[in-house]
């Protein structure tokens, strides 16, 4: 964090899911000098921090309050951050602003890297200037190597090897973000579901001996500003609980919410936490 500049920087519209991301990309906003404006997603926006902010609750297909909004309270760049669990068409209740976005979408089988591009392009057709949280919370994205007092041994980099190339077929697929490796074995694919629930499942597959890695990376043709994947210490918690050995990310490409925090307990809980670099996509298990 930097301290407050002589020149303001444009005022940030934080739209804002659930976890306690949005209130530290808030924090370091506000500690910059700069100011900021919250839109709180209903039934997503869980965070009671973000209440001592400038902000609005609505829900997800509100989506013409939420433009008007930000444009009423002059923000000027915009920044998606937190989980948002993708609604059902009738559950999100689209106004017409919402219903035009959806049109565009029409038939075609969007996953969630392609739903949010079309959100990114929408901000940035209505005079926003989307950012990502890595360009505001600068220590957010992961370096190469490892990253705590831990390090895998030869099999454990192997199966985080393997699990880099799978979780980036996965993503171009537009399907998921990550994968559980055992012994070379895939144990569990991301889906929907989302993180912890892929660990939880991949724990009623493990096999004996030791245990697996997480491999988490961004989509290749992911667009960096918008939903990163990102672990915090309830992934490490799910990780230790599911008889992983460790976490492998893909630097530049994921996320650490609280990196000094995240890397304590897992050092605590005999987990390592590795930066692996684009290279390490082709070298396979058997390599």
């Amino acid at each position: 964090m930097t301290a407050p500049q002589d020149n303001p920087q444009p005022k940030l519209g934080i739209i804002a899911g659930g976890g306690e991301l949005p209130a530290r990309l808030a924090s370091a906003a506000q500690m910059a000098g700069r100011a900021i404006f919250v839109v709180k997603l209903d039934g997503h926006a869980n965070d009671a921090e973000l209440d001592q902010y400038p902000h609005i609750s609505v829900r997800l297909g509100a989506a013409a309050k939420i433009l008007d909004t930000m444009k009423a309270n002059e923000c000027q760049d915009v920044v998606l951050a937190g989980k948002v669990a993708r609604p059902s068409f009738s559950a999100m209740r689209p106004d017409w602003r919402a219903a035009k976005l959806l049109m565009k979408v029409g038939i075609k089988a969007l996953g969630d890297d392609g739903l949010l591009r079309l959100v990114g392009e929408e901000l940035e057709r209505e005079g926003f200037r989307l950012v990502g949280a890595h360009e505001i919370l600068t220590d957010l994205t992961v370096p190469e190597g490892v990253l705590g007092a831990i390090s895998p041994d030869e099999q454990a980099l192997s199966d985080a090897k393997h699990g880099l190339r799978v979780a980036r077929i996965l993503g171009q697929a537009d399907v998921g973000q990550g994968c559980v490796v055992q012994q070379g074995l895939v144990l569990a694919l991301e889906a929907i579901e989302g993180t912890d629930e892929m660990l939880r499942r991949s724990a009623l597959y493990r096999r004996d001996g030791v245990g697996g890695v997480l491999v988490k990376s961004s989509k290749p043709q992911q667009d960096k500003r918008l939903d990163l994947p990102a672990i915090g210490l309830t992934t490490i918690e799910e990780a230790h609980k599911a008889g992983l050995r460790g976490i492998a990310l893909l630097a530049g490409g994921t996320m650490i919410i609280d990196r000094n925090a995240v890397i304590s307990r897992a050092d605590a809980l005999g987990l390592f936490v590795l930066g692996l670099s684009d290279a390490d996509e082709g070298k396979s298990h058997g390599a």
